[in-house]
This record gives structure tokens, sequence and C-alpha cells, in this order.
């Protein structure tokens, strides 16, 4: 996801559409009880021998290269189990809107086809996700968003998928404190983005700095900043030793980039959400190869299993002519999450949102095949607590190598995400 967000218009207009979505909020008493030919319960979303499940992306707008990689994993998953035999005798069917990270038009879409579908395999933007949030409550679809805000965790219907941002910056700070030299009493500084996810990462850098003896220096930055310089020139004169950027890929390459023309010779590492494999080959490549790093959720596209091996064949065959980057990773983790839901359900003949729900509170330890075990008993809980530390490189499939495998820092435990 390598463009701007346009989030500040985005606030205003949600404050306008919390109110609407709460007022339009509807409450369901159960779910048709229909039976199909195999005594399996349906209800919403199941037509015939179809599951339908929606997809709320953006194609077109702030994170379009994000909702391009995530949706067409996705569509490759819903492909390759239907040419399976479909998940209990039913065909899946994705059905996509693009709102182009536009408040009404993400709301307008949720409201269209929450009706039609069962749940939602994507749904990309957490303000949009918190804004119609009571309403999922009452609709009682399972969301899988494509969005990691602490702010997000508690509703049994929206499950966050890997750590939250709070607990991966925590995981982050780690890696600086044991393999880059940061130390106690060393200042570390953080460029992070107003809103949910800058300031829900934020938790995590201060949890930590409380925790190992840290200072942080904080630097507020708004999605249309494009140039760090000001933010760089900061940091330098606060001396701090490593920093932290809760930000979009833009930002991180202007970051490191202008640190390193400055001779500013710091460790930086960024949230999953800050880095796209296009930028290895602007200006700031090279030193994004040198001094950047990124913690993520899983193990990368170009991980060395069997799993990630057959995706990139797979996704290769079926869209040769685009990039290879994590989103696929993230697009077919969900889908390989909310697929699994579906076959838990089915074994108790139950497909109806409640059945589907109840599934996906056994699952406890499910791996896509991207390392990093997957626990969803807890809704106040992100399904994961580790991160995996991964750094750009050009000769790498999909433009990141591993440089830590999956681990929790022990400041995560008995921190509450949130």
């Amino acid at each position: 996801m390598n463009t701007l967000t346009r989030a500040t218009a985005a606030a205003t207009a949600l404050a306008a559409l919390l109110a609407l979505t709460a007022c339009s909020s509807k409450a369901k008493d159960g779910d048709d009880g229909s039976k199909s030919a195999g005594g399996v319960k349906t209800g919403e979303g199941v037509s015939g021998k179809t599951i339908n499940l929606g997809v709320l992306t953006d194609m077109t707008g702030v994170y379009a290269t994000l909702g391009k990689s995530v949706t067409q994993a996705q569509q490759l998953y819903v492909d390759q189990t239907n040419a399976d035999g479909g998940i209990c005798g039913h065909k899946l069917k994705l059905t996509v809107r693009d709102h182009g990270y536009d408040p009404q038009k993400a709301v307008a879409a949720y409201t269209e086809l929450e009706p039609k579908v069962l749940g939602f395999a994507q749904f990309i933007g957490s303000p949009f996700v918190a804004a119609v949030e009571r309403r999922i409550e009452g609709d009682r679809g399972l969301v899988l968003p494509q969005a990691w805000s602490s702010n997000l965790l508690g509703n049994t219907y929206v499950r966050v998928i890997g750590s939250t941002y709070d607990l991966e910056t925590i995981n982050a700070i780690d890696f600086l404190m044991k393999e880059k030299g940061l130390k106690k009493g060393d200042k570390i500084g953080h460029v992070y983005f107003e809103g949910d996810y800058g300031e829900s990462a934020l938790k995590g850098s201060r949890h930590m700095a409380e925790e190992a003896g840290l200072t942080v220096v904080e630097q507020k930055i708004k999605p249309t900043d494009n140039d760090m310089t000001a933010q760089v020139s900061a940091l330098k004169k606060a001396g701090v030793k490593g920093i932290v950027i809760s930000a979009g890929p833009r930002q991180a390459a202007s970051l490191v980039g202008v640190a390193a023309a400055g001779r500013f010779d710091v460790p930086v590492i960024g949230n999953n959400s800050a880095f796209a494999p296009q930028l290895l080959a602007t200006q700031s490549g090279p030193a994004l190869q040198k001094n950047y790093y990124v913690a993520s959720p899983t193990l990368p596209i170009g991980a060395d299993t069997e799993a990630a091996k057959k995706l990139v064949a797979d996704y290769k065959k079926a869209h040769p002519k685009d990039s290879l980057d994590n989103g696929v990773v993230a697009g077919w983790t969900a889908a390989a999450v909310f697929g699994e839901a579906l076959k838990k359900a089915c074994a108790d003949k139950d497909l109806t949102r409640a059945g589907v729900d109840k599934a996906l509170l056994t699952i406890d330890a499910f791996d896509s095949g991207f390392g990093v075990p997957q626990d969803f008993t807890d809704p106040s809980a992100p399904s994961s607590r580790q991160s995996v530390i991964l750094r750009p490189s050009a000769k790498a499939t999909g433009g990141m190598k591993v440089v830590r495998e999956p681990q929790a820092a022990k400041a995560t435990e008995g921190y509450t995400a949130g």
C-alpha cells in the first residue's frame, strides 16, 4: 500500500456517519433456519449451493496496491477451493465492492452487501469498520478486517488476524534493543499517523519505553505529509538512537532517505503497513536495504516454506503481470481462516452466521503456512502476539527477507492489547 490516505477528510465524514450507522442498526433474532439437502442449517448469505462472502476493499484509493493484492489472493483461494469441490457441498463466491478509501462509499457498500452475504472476508480501513461496528454486532456476520488497530478488539464478530499494532511495536523495539544496540536510558523516536493506526502503535512504544527504561520522542504526522525532513531534523536534534515509523510506505521511504542523506545513521523499523516492495526501485532503495526493518504478523511471501512456494507459483500463474507483496499473504490467510471456520461450521451442521461465529471460537492454532499459529478463542485478544522482523531486499521474492523468526517480546506478557 504505497499511496497516501485521505484520512483527514475521512475523519470528518465519519463523525456524521457514526451517528447514522448507530441509528440504522438492526437486530436479528435468528437466522432463517432453513435446511440444505445435507441437513445443514443455513441462513443469510447461503443461497442454493452457494456461500456468498463480501469483500469491502480499496482498488482505486490510497491503499489500492494492498487492496488489489489482498482481493486477488482471496479470489485465488476461492477458485482453488471450488475446484476441489467447495465447502460443505457449496461453492464459494466473492462479491467485491471498491470503496476507494472513501467513508461514505465504505458504509454504503456494507449496507448494500450485508443482507446478501454470510460475512466479510475483507474490510480495509479500521475507521470504516469502527463506523459500522455497532451494526456488525447486531448483524452478527463475521468480519475479518485488513487492519490491526487494537481498538477493533472485543467484538465477537470483528476478528483481527495477527498481532495488533501496539504489540507489533513492542516486538519491533525489542528487536532494536536485542539486535541493534538500543539500550536502557536511550531515546527512541516514533513517527506516527494521527488516528487509529498510529495511536494504536504509540501505545506499544510507550509501554515498551516504560518497561525498558527508554524515552519516546513523538512526532505526529498527517497522512498527507510526504516529506519527513522536519521530523528527521527534530529526531536527530533530540539524539534518538532508533526510530519507529507507523505510517505509510511513502513516509517510511522519505524518512529513511532523508536520514541517510543527512548521515543520521540510526536503525528505523516500521509497522507492517509501512513498506511496499515498489520502494526498492526508488532513490531510497539503497538506504531502505541498509537501515530499515519491518515488523510483520507473518512470514513474508518469499518465505522458505512449502505453502509460501506454492502460493507464489499459483499467484504468478493467475496474475503473471502483477508483483508479489505481503498483501498476497494477508489476503490468502484471511480467506483461509474464513474457510476453516466454514469447514468446522459444516461439521457442526450449522452454516448460519451464528454457526460460523461459534466455529471460529474453536480455532486455537491455525497456520496458513506462514509460520505464526493463530488463536481465535478470545475475541478480546488478537489472534497472535508474535511478530516476524523483515528487511527489504531487492533479491528476495516479494522484496523482503526474514532477519528474526516469529516471536513475542517478554514485554508483551501481561500486556493487555488495546
